[in-house]
């Protein structure tokens, strides 16, 4: 009983120093993951760029795209080439190996050096706002919005400043936007994202300190969850052997103690998982992730068999302007110069997110046929493993959106390797949009599942989603509260203690001194 009670007292020791160290940041941890269900982190992905740039008009497309090759005799060969536009201009885009070379399709020039003139016309065409209303200013360091490892990697940038509060930072090197924000996406970050990441300048841009932080703070947290959860599970009676205020109860500990005991045993393990998943998203540990054109663990190349074969000369038959003009009465971003199954197609991506797929030979359509892409994976299969296809209508548990933007129906194609792999097609765009593979179970569920809570079930229901995560954040947020207060009320016994030793230490050396005076 001795040696029992000995070590319950070293765990409650441990349990109390250890939460008074991390409960700060645990109460910031639990109330910003709300605000995270809600707000991100403010970026720039290649969909914003194409719905902020100037749509592309047929008539100022001169140059077919063989011709504007020509004008980059001597480099690579291209991998893919896209039709938007640059600083207003429409462009081909001609990238290969890492690289991306721009030639203006209205002249046949290659883009050269960025210049002023052409940041100031990219920031006003993406903000609609003139340029000569903004504070300019050129970023070398990063800052609070561009503290992202991809980020740092263009600087440096030029910041434009609206009254408004838009903010648009553009690379000087690429002149592409890498950032852009408002007032309200930089208040909603700092509601949720930049406290929840401990995404604060000064040390975020430290990345390997900021990592280990996290790291250690979270798997360090998770052990003292456990501890607690341990001592209070020790201490719980049920047979109710305490007493308090007269009556028997089974918690040994009253006031705020005595709160932080319960809600420590009803949302204990709660804050165990979620610790520890929170550790799982720094990748501590090697964890394998498979991207959307990830298919060296595949039996067979899905996106290569979805496209099949094709050249640049397929496209001579159907020059982008006529694309353009089937497509006359919709705004067109982009087009892409791509294939279905070797037959050569144009992909337009149009100014709200939507696609259409003109054929070289044929009329727009939305999307292809479901059955005609199942067609082309089991051919595509059938020399190595086989495959199993279906249309998925909902979001299943390796495929799934809380906001609800992926797109559905997908065509799901079940590979039979070792490693089981899904992918999912989308049939308007026949891309692949997303891959699992067996392997990855460790991020899917001890990360993802565990610490976002995005269970089928319960993901694809809101607000019944929000009800439950709300609840688990507002009970944690409550665990951290009361450790807070316990841990201040440490603190300050101590504090004052020592206040007071010290008083009396004074108190001896003054009567000391007077003793000595004759």
């Amino acid at each position: 009983m001795a040696a029992a009670a000995s070590a319950r007292r070293w765990l409650i020791a441990i349990h109390r120093w250890v939460g008074v160290a991390l409960c700060l940041l645990f109460i910031v941890w639990f109330p910003s993951a709300i605000g995270m269900m809600y707000w991100d982190f403010p970026e720039v992905t290649a969909a914003d760029r194409l719905a902020h740039s100037a749509s592309l008009d047929a008539s100022s497309v001169k140059l077919s795209p063989a011709e504007a090759y020509t004008s980059l005799a001597g480099q690579p060969p291209i991998a893919d080439i896209r039709l938007n536009t640059f600083a207003g201009r429409p462009v081909y885009r001609f990238r290969g190996r890492g690289s991306e070379m721009l030639v203006y399709a209205d002249t046949g020039e290659v883009r050269a050096d960025v210049t002023t003139e052409m940041v100031s016309r990219i920031a006003s065409t993406w903000t609609r706002q003139p340029a000569a209303a903004a504070r300019i200013e050129l970023v070398r360091d990063v800052d609070q919005w561009t503290v992202q490892s991809g980020v740092r990697r263009v600087q440096p940038l030029w910041k434009y400043s609206w009254p408004d509060g838009q903010q648009v930072y553009i690379s000087q090197r690429s002149g592409e936007v890498e950032q852009y924000t408002t007032t309200a996406s930089r208040i909603g970050a700092y509601l949720g994202p930049i406290p929840h990441w401990l995404y604060f300048t000064p040390f975020r841009k430290r990345p390997e300190s900021w990592s280990r932080f996290v790291i250690w703070s979270s798997g360090i947290g998770t052990a003292t969850a456990i501890l607690g959860i341990v001592i209070g599970l020790w201490m719980y009676s049920p047979s109710k052997r305490y007493r308090f205020n007269q009556v028997t109860t089974s918690i040994p500990y009253r006031g705020v103690k005595r709160w932080h005991a319960i809600c420590g045993l009803i949302f204990g393990i709660g804050a165990v998982t979620w610790a520890f998943s929170g550790m799982l998203s720094m990748e501590p540990f090697p964890l394998r992730r498979a991207s959307a054109d990830d298919s060296s663990a595949s039996t067979v190349d899905i996106p290569r068999a979805l496209r099949g074969r094709t050249s640049l000369d397929a496209f001579e038959t159907k020059q982008p302007v006529t694309a353009l003009r089937q497509l006359n009465g919709l705004h067109v971003q982009q087009l892409e110069f791509t294939a279905f199954a070797g037959e050569p197609v144009y992909l337009a991506t149009l100014i709200d997110g939507e696609t259409r797929i003109v054929p070289v030979n044929g009329e727009p359509v939305v999307g292809l046929d479901p059955a005609r892409i199942m067609n082309v994976l089991r051919d595509a299969a059938q020399s190595s493993g086989g495959v199993d296809l279906s249309l998925l209508q909902q979001y299943d548990r390796y495929y799934l959106d809380r906001r609800r933007e992926r797109p559905l129906p997908v065509v799901v194609a079940q590979l039979h390797n070792a490693d089981r792999t899904r992918v999912y097609i989308n049939p308007k765009t026949a891309r692949v949009v997303a891959v699992y593979e067996s392997p990855e179970w460790i991020s899917r569920w001890l990360y993802h599942a565990l610490h976002s809570l995005d269970f089928p079930w319960l993901y694809n229901h809101r607000p019944l989603w929000d009800i439950v995560v709300i609840t688990f954040m507002t009970g944690g947020t409550a665990l951290s509260l009361t450790s807070l207060i316990l841990a201040w009320r440490v603190l300050g016994r101590k504090l004052r203690r020592s206040s007071a030793d010290l008083a009396v230490a004074d108190d001896l050396y003054i009567d000391h001194e007077r003793s000595a005076i004759p």
